[in-house]
């Protein structure tokens, strides 16, 4: 049976996307090509810094590369905050996802303009952070926007083809975009993601009429006197942040891992910030909202150690694939961006076989439970990587142990995304419901900088060490939370947790 949207309501016949209002193959596409620039970009950044300046390169260590790309990451899912209000106070979520996207696409061209050095890569890289927390918030908002009050079941169905474009890009882009860098033609690899941005925001110009006017306003748009002291503050903010940089560069004390440093323990200091700002302001929080508040934290931090080894895919693992990989499948010789391609394939196949797992057990897993066991398969897979490495002491080893790897850090992530943005809703006080959405995503990026900075440790171990130790790490936290978790469900109050896909 097909349905078309009139009026907010779904109607019998006309044109649609699986059953979905067609606005959703407006968004799937955009979000697909979006995430295609992205995943692409990030399959050969780092190896791209760290490459000899002889062969187009920027010459840093790896060290300094992993620090910059898990800076590079946390940044893009901070920017998620500023740019939900953004849409919601000024732009609307269309317009936002518009810009967003536009600003995007600068960014990869400015990275793609083939000229040595660093500036047009920073350049680059700022405009993708601002465009991305512009459009990425937003675009999911739409995509809710597109269903009537009440029709949850259709919602959560249309979220889950959205979340199939998103990891088609994923998959395709390392493939492309690492064939076509291949041999040190870096700028045109950005370029390729350039142009998978462009054909984003061709698609979602020319499919504009199927939103149907949704997210076309901001939420509470506002008043002139706000909108100057906005512009205001935030002309004064940038200016001072240009001063301090400047002055910083000038003085000739500047250097990248300093700064990444700086800009970790900042991105640190968000939610410790935040989380003393609900539970000791003046918010008259109830004693319930305050216990499930205290068990959120620890889920939080749970959240933040899983990302911390998970997002060093496009670092840590994707120079473990350059330097001591035989990159070889099924004898077909491949790039080691390719091997990026491995996580997105592996969400596609097993997402349909979790979703019908925790519908089966139910409310009989809690959710401290898949957040432990998420923790045990991302610690798992990291002893994993030390027997590889330690392995490829003697010489390079199999792409496989890669690929086994990633397998094992996808049964992590499907046990612990999905249930991520729901938990923090059901959990947040209700003075702080819209606010707390943003705080997963602050998880994330607390996890990318952190992650970055544990490249400092290959200074004083070997790579086999290293892995053993981001992997203990995991395994006690999961192991703690396994302990507590009768504790946490108590704090909690939890008796079920809804499953959708994951979606970053």
């Amino acid at each position: 049976m097909h349905y078309v949207s009139i009026g907010g309501r779904m109607s019998e016949g006309g044109k649609t996307f699986f059953g979905h209002p067609w606005g959703l193959a407006t968004l799937f596409g955009t979000e697909m090509w979006e995430r295609f620039s992205w995943y692409g970009l990030r399959a050969i950044l780092a190896t791209f810094m760290a490459a000899s300046p002889a062969v187009g390169g920027l010459g840093m260590s790896e060290e300094t590369a992993q620090a910059v790309v898990g800076v590079y990451g946390a940044l893009i899912y901070l920017v998620a905050l500023p740019g939900g209000w953004v849409a919601d106070r000024i732009l609307g979520a269309r317009r936002s996802v518009f810009w967003g996207g536009f600003v995007i696409m600068l960014g990869h061209i400015s990275m793609a303009v083939p000229v040595q050095g660093p500036f047009f890569i920073a350049l680059g890289l700022l405009l993708i952070i601002t465009g991305t927390g512009l459009l990425k918030p937003n675009i999911s908002v739409m995509v809710g926007k597109l269903y009537p009050e009440g029709d949850d079941g259709r919602r959560d169905s249309g979220f889950s083809l959205f979340y199939l474009g998103i990891n088609l890009g994923a998959f395709f882009a390392p493939i492309v975009v690492g064939w076509l860098a291949a041999d040190n033609r870096w700028h045109l690899g950005f370029g390729a993601a350039a142009v998978g941005m462009a054909l984003g925001l061709v698609q979602y110009t020319l499919g504009r009429k199927n939103l149907r006017g949704k997210g076309d306003k901001p939420g509470e748009p506002l008043t002139p006197g706000e909108r100057g002291r906005v512009l205001l503050w935030t002309a004064l903010a940038v200016l001072a942040v240009v001063a301090v940089m400047a002055v910083w560069i000038w003085s000739g004390t500047f250097s990248l891992d300093t700064f990444t440093l700086i800009v970790t323990i900042i991105i640190l200091a968000v939610p410790i910030a935040y989380f003393a700002y609900i539970l000791l302001g003046p918010h008259e929080l109830t004693a319930d909202e305050r216990s499930k508040m205290k068990a959120y934290i620890w889920l939080f931090i749970a959240a933040a150690i899983f990302w911390m080894i998970y997002d060093l895919a496009p670092s840590k693992l994707l120079f473990f694939a350059q330097n001591n990989t035989d990159l070889n499948l099924f004898g077909v010789p491949i790039q080691a961006a390719t091997t990026q391609s491995f996580n997105p394939l592996f969400i596609m196949i097993f997402v349909p076989v979790f979703a019908a797992l925790w519908l089966k057990l139910g409310n009989r897993v809690s959710t401290p439970q898949k957040f432990a066991f998420a923790l045990l398969m991302v610690g798992l897979s990291f002893i994993v990587m030390a027997l590889a490495a330690s392995l490829a002491e003697s010489g390079k080893v199999s792409v496989w142990w890669l690929v086994l790897v990633y397998l094992i850090q996808v049964f992590g992530e499907l046990s612990l995304s999905p249930v991520g943005l729901s938990v923090t809703t059901k959990l947040a006080p209700a003075a702080f419901k819209g606010q707390m959405l943003g705080v997963w995503f602050i998880a994330v990026s607390v996890g990318d900088a952190v992650g970055g900075q544990t490249g400092r440790l290959s200074s004083v171990m070997s790579d086999t060490a290293y892995y053993l130790v981001l992997a203990a790490m995991a395994v006690v936290a999961g192991l703690a939370l396994f302990m507590f978790v009768r504790k946490l469900r108590e704090m909690m109050a939890e008796h079920h947790t809804p499953t959708m896909p994951p979606i970053r």
